[in-house]
């Protein structure tokens, strides 16, 4: 019955916690792939490779400095880089929906295929998704396993089944990534790095609110918001509201400018 709740809490650690940073590295490896830029991945799983090796020196300087807890501070700071990274990349990729406009900067970059800077976001953003769950990963399974007698066969097969769920999940995205229309890929890119990153604006102010730096006032905030992975307090809600107004105000300008520059109405999407 414990080797059963090892397998159980190891494999639901991993999933858990892998699942969220595992969909945006795959979601840009799609993007990458369907854009015909598949050479560029490296970059992606470089920084996503890196991460993982930095969430063990990070869950090291947790243990040894701090007695296995994580700090709210830093973890607020990364993840408020990285949420700033998604709503760019996001941008980004709106901005390159149409196809004839992809096709066109394509041959325009034939040379470079695509700029250093963005390659570098990109692996910015691999990095920093796998590095905010990798950490507090590392410790989870540290802990579990000296409540379990160490890393017996039963945890080590519920990190295995973990592992091969996600490499599940990962496969079948760059499967459908390639058989959908290009405009379909970005514009669904797009929107998921947007919502990613609204979820880390407020897992970044949680750590605030954690740490008492911010109020939490949650009255009245449907459960829907928490079950959905969200902040539910009003505070994290205030600010992401703000970033969509933002956003959409962006948006309008963006279809507007096209009109104004031809003298039609844009096209629509």
């Amino acid at each position: 019955m414990a080797d059963g709740s090892t397998f159980v809490q190891a494999f639901t650690i991993l999933f858990r916690e892998g699942l969220e940073a595992l969909l945006v590295v795959a979601a840009l490896a799609a993007f990458l792939r369907r854009a015909g830029a598949a050479e560029k991945i490296r970059p992606v799983y470089a920084g996503a490779g890196l991460a993982v090796l930095a969430s063990f020196g990070m869950a090291w300087v947790f243990e040894a400095f701090f007695d296995g807890n994580h700090n709210d501070l830093i973890e607020a700071g990364v993840i408020m880089v990285a949420a700033v990274l998604m709503f760019t990349m996001s941008g980004w990729l709106f901005l390159r929906q149409d196809p004839a406009a992809w096709k066109a900067e394509i041959n325009r970059m034939a040379a470079r295929a695509m700029t250093a800077g963005t390659l570098l976001s990109l692996a910015g953003i691999a990095f920093l998704a796998v590095f905010r769950e990798g950490a507090e990963t590392v410790l989870f399974l540290h802990a579990l396993a000296r409540t379990a007698g160490g890393f017996d066969a039963s945890l080590l097969g519920g990190l295995t089944v973990a592992a091969a769920a996600l490499a599940v999940v990962f496969v079948a995205m760059q499967w459908l990534a390639l058989r959908l229309p290009l405009r379909p890929v970005f514009l669904l890119t797009s929107a998921f790095l947007f919502v990613m990153g609204l979820r880390m604006v407020g897992a970044a102010i949680q750590e605030l609110q954690e740490q008492v730096l911010v109020p939490v006032h949650n009255d009245g905030v449907p459960d829907l918001v928490t079950t959905l992975g969200f902040n539910g307090s009003w505070e994290a809600l205030a600010v992401q509201g703000g970033i969509v107004l933002c956003a959409l105000v962006w948006l309008v300008m963006q279809r507007a400018r096209p009109a104004a520059a031809v003298g039609r109405p844009p096209v629509s999407a």
